[in-house]
């Protein structure tokens, strides 16, 4: 086995992580339902390379994700911060100083779990109790009705990323900065960040976190970060990175910089666009240094995107669109944990498996150093049909990221895809074998050019869909997933008691596409923050950069540019 420890810093990357463990664990629980389909029973993926093992003091057996999770205080709602198995661990108090005069205490009611947490602990409390037959017969019928009135309350009330959670959690994995409260709204920038890890001994803390759930892997293939990259959690991030590079240097760091559309609605001034255009830049500039393989997540309208074409989203709902973005990081993320059958055997439910360190070397190490990825995503992915396999597969991919070059000729571009859930005529579900021949033929027929190298992984396992999951499917997806040729009339919208599951198409590509997007993290760098009288200088200052240290990001997405621009190659090569 080789395990992956995940980090999520920030309350949007939260958002995206707590849909994906929502994710896997479906897969546990579906693989152990006896009337479930075989295809989830059999789905070929070890959870242990996500998962640890544990035990409680009571001598109960834990599964639990290896993941920290940093945000801030008063961000985890009604769960508390010790998690829901090991409620004999105290919380870690700070030293308090000695102090003479009058002392004024000032406590809030716990927070009320919604609906969907009230049915969970109910789950919980018949499962050990063990109820009779006869009383879960009787109560069907009021368990599809609570279903609905769980979706309906999730909809409309979602304010913390685990009002959907439906995983336990060890103590070690969640973490809340003290003293920053999810009401404040001047946490906005890199430098309030940095002082934020580096203040109260959080760095110590949240490296203390970390270094539990490494030190306990046999042999790590590395880390997956989801992180925030605007306002102060970049800065808390890239500090955290910083500290990780220096204690694992030979672990591989695997990057999704994530935004949410809903910060794009906000109506701002001059001031405020040249603030978030610097600290754009900044941040990515100091994210790429500290990670093998940056994957930059977040349209600023993911509801009039193309790759929300079957999909009906809300930007200004965190709940919503994060539920996109988990969606092709769990997708992507499959190689990594596929079984490897033996040296003389082929599985019949996956192909293509490959560890972190390989799918990070493949992209960035081939005929140039590029370390800045697209993803791609096609949600659902439609039929494998021959008629439509190039609009199945290269029509219907679309980048999450904004800025991206169409119809990009790079003779030097590499890609990784990854297919699972895929359907053939009559929506039946396809082999193995028919997801390489459709690809193939999609390339054949295609006028878009081929990249100089592509490594394709598939499972026929599809993406299952958790009650929590948000009403974002449009009305021409079916039960399974499958694009219906007329919509279903009445509601637009469609969840988890419509759509039990999805297949999905993803790519994470190297190409000179993301150039504009380099090119305008690097223009405004300079315009606003390097050039003589930049506007942004003195807020850059106000931030704790120097002038050196500005230039210095600068030569950074400098570096990216040229590395991908051809004319510049070349132009080197003939020094």
């Amino acid at each position: 086995m080789r395990e992956i420890v995940t980090i999520q810093v920030g309350n949007y990357a939260n958002f995206i992580g707590s849909h994906f463990w929502n994710f896997q664990d479906e897969l546990l629980g579906l693989a152990e339902i006896p009337e479930s389909d075989q295809v989830f029973k059999n789905h070929s993926l070890d959870m242990d390379v996500l998962y640890r093992t544990g035990e409680t003091q009571q001598g109960l057996l834990t599964y639990t994700p290896r993941m920290v999770s940093v945000n801030f205080q008063g961000s985890l709602g009604s769960v508390s911060s010790r998690g829901s198995l090991y409620y004999q661990i105290p919380a870690k108090h700070l030293d308090v100083m000695a102090w003479k005069g009058r002392v004024t205490t000032h406590a809030s009611e716990p927070l009320k779990r919604n609906l969907f947490l009230q049915s969970l602990n109910e789950e919980e409390q018949e499962s050990v109790s063990k109820a009779n037959d006869l009383d879960n017969l009787n109560n069907n019928s009021q368990a599809e009705i609570q279903d609905k009135d769980i979706v309906e309350c999730l909809e409309s009330d979602v304010q913390y990323w685990t009002d959907f959670s439906k995983v336990h959690y060890h103590p070690q994995s969640l973490y809340e900065l003290s003293g920053l409260w999810t009401d404040i709204q001047d946490f906005d920038n890199y430098g309030l960040g940095k002082e934020a890890f580096c203040g109260h001994q959080h760095g110590e803390e949240i490296d203390d976190r970390l270094r539990f759930f490494i030190e306990e892997c046999d042999h790590i293939q590395g880390i997956q970060c989801v992180v925030d990259d605007s306002g102060g959690f970049s800065g808390v991030s890239a500090m955290f990175l910083e500290s990780i590079a220096d204690e694992y240097p030979n672990v591989p760091v695997l990057l999704y910089n994530a935004r949410n559309p809903s910060l794009h609605m906000d109506s701002k001034g001059r001031k405020q666009v040249i603030s978030r255009n610097l600290h754009d830049a900044v941040s990515f500039s100091r994210l790429s240094e500290l990670c093998k393989l940056i994957i930059p997540v977040g349209l600023p309208s993911l509801s009039g995107s193309r790759a929300s074409q079957y999909l009906c989203i809300k930007d200004e709902k965190p709940y919503h669109s994060s539920a996109v973005y988990a969606s092709a990081m769990h997708s992507f993320s499959l190689p990594f944990r596929m079984k490897q059958p033996g040296p003389s055997a082929e599985s019949i439910c996956t192909s293509g498996a490959l560890d972190m360190y390989g799918m990070v070397k493949m992209l960035t190490g081939q005929m140039r150093q590029n370390m800045v990825a697209i993803l791609d995503v096609a949600m659902p992915t439609p039929s494998l049909s021959v008629d439509r396999a190039q609009q199945s597969f290269l029509g219907n991919l679309q980048p999450l990221i904004p800025d991206i070059a169409e119809d990009v000729e790079d003779f030097h571009a590499v890609e990784a895809m990854n297919i699972h859930g895929a359907v053939t005529s009559g929506n039946r579900r396809a082999s193995i074998s028919e997801v390489k021949d459709a690809v193939e033929a999609a390339y054949d027929n295609s006028v878009t050019q081929r990249p100089k190298f592509s490594h394709l992984s598939a499972s026929t396992c599809p993406l299952p869909i958790p009650l929590p999951f948000p009403l974002i499917f449009g009305n021409m997806v079916g039960q399974h997933g499958e694009l219906l040729e007329t919509p279903i009339s009445g509601s637009p919208s469609r969840g988890s008691l419509e759509v039990h599951s999805i297949p999905m198409a993803t790519r994470l590509r190297s190409s000179t596409a993301v150039l504009p997007f380099l090119e305008s993290k690097l223009g405004n760098l300079r315009r606003f923050g390097i050039e003589r009288g930049a506007l942004g200088a003195p807020l850059l200052q106000s931030w704790g950069f120097g002038k050196d240290e500005v230039e210095d990001m600068g030569e950074v997405l400098s570096k990216m540019v040229t590395t991908l621009k051809p004319h510049l190659e070349y132009s080197s090569d003939s020094d």
